[in-house]
């Protein structure tokens, strides 16, 4: 990628606005792929002209992959210890992922990749990096993301620059009305090709994403009260999860519960996933996509769930800020689009229909 002032651009909001970085304050950069030495370098410029201490952690899935391949138990849990101990240190936490080859971790057994999420990631990232810093997470765009968009390399950074530097002010007060009757909604029902699901949101409360976790950004999200799910949900968009490529998943729910779920494709694997743990089968988000330059996937969750249009659920954990009860190992978001072109759809909030074939009616 050649380098031009938007990375530069992109660096100082991600800092400056996102994180908010202070003279003195500390900072772990982690970037994943070749493709994101320019970044790094403008990351770690940046932090150090503000006056902040980072640590730059190159990182890549094949070296994961390199080591989980041959490590036992106690070598993953002494990894995660390290990146814990240093995270505990820190201030804020940015990540770059450019990924190579976002099928990579599809090499390692389940078994450790599961020892993997219970040693490093739980340990490093849900129990130290997202209740004790400011973070930001983001991806970098290159050959490959290029190629899963349909895209070429040129059209995609356009792309991806317009997404990721938008106005995140004007957007937050754009959005302001839709948490306000989020926050005192009690029954949503979402009615879609596949889909009739119900459930209640009462007094969970909801947040505006606007730049400052994600880049790009763009959602307003919540969750369903645990129990109150009932119906069925046919997501249209494709997804991954740890290396694997998943599609057309259909749940079923009954009191909250997921007591059916398929895949067209790698089924056996996601009935695993279901099955990793209790909350597995509980949702714990559902969010309005609504950034205006994202409108179509890409197979890449950070873009895909900010789709203008289009609403995700997430199976397993709860946020803190919206907390529903329901704790799990994963977190992992899935999409249906609801624009004309996919086969367009309804949301109503207590008896009203706020949103139609992915415009908000407001």
């Amino acid at each position: 990628m050649l380098l031009d002032d938007r990375i530069n651009q992109l660096a100082e909001k991600v800092l400056k606005y996102s994180l908010n970085l202070k003279k003195g304050e500390r900072i772990y950069i982690e970037t994943f792929g070749n493709s994101t030495h320019d970044m790094l370098r403008a990351l770690i410029k940046t932090s150090a002209k503000i006056g902040a201490v980072p640590f730059y952690y190159f990182n890549d899935d094949s070296y994961t992959c390199a080591f989980l391949s041959q490590a036992s138990e106690a070598q993953i849990k002494a990894l995660g210890d390290i990146h814990q101990n240093l995270m505990a240190q820190c201030d804020a936490y940015v990540a770059v992922r450019g990924k190579d080859d976002v099928f990579a971790l599809s090499d390692i057994s389940d078994k450790k990749l599961a020892l993997y999420r219970k040693h490093y990631l739980q340990p490093v990232h849900s129990q130290t990096r997202v209740p004790q810093t400011r973070w930001c997470v983001l991806r970098y765009p290159n050959t490959a993301m290029a190629a899963l968009s349909r895209m070429s390399l040129k059209q995609f950074e356009d792309f991806y620059f317009d997404a990721c530097l938008v106005d995140y002010k004007k957007m937050e007060k754009e959005l302001t009305p839709l948490k306000k009757l989020m926050d005192k909604t009690d029954k949503v029902r979402i009615i879609a090709p596949g889909t009739d699901v119900s459930f209640s949101i009462k007094n969970i409360g909801s947040v505006i994403c606007c730049g400052h976790r994600n880049i790009p950004d763009g959602e307003v999200y919540t969750a369903p009260v645990k129990n109150s799910v009932n119906g069925v949900v046919q997501f249209n968009t494709d997804t991954t999860y740890n290396g694997t490529f998943f599609s057309n998943i259909r749940l079923v729910f009954q009191n909250g519960k997921i007591i059916e779920g398929s895949s067209l494709v790698n089924n056996d694997k996601f009935q695993k996933i279901l099955n990793q743990d209790e909350g597995a089968r509980y949702l714990g988000e559902f969010s309005f996509g609504t950034n205006p330059f994202i409108q179509k996937p890409i197979l890449d969750i950070l873009f895909d769930e900010k789709i203008n249009g289009s609403f995700h659920m997430a199976i397993g954990n709860a946020y803190d800020e919206t907390d529903n009860g329901n704790r799990s190992a994963i977190h992992w978001d899935l999409v249906q689009i609801q624009t004309p072109q996919n086969g367009g759809g309804e949301i109503w909030f207590d008896g009203k229909l706020v949103r139609k074939d992915g415009k908000i009616l407001l």
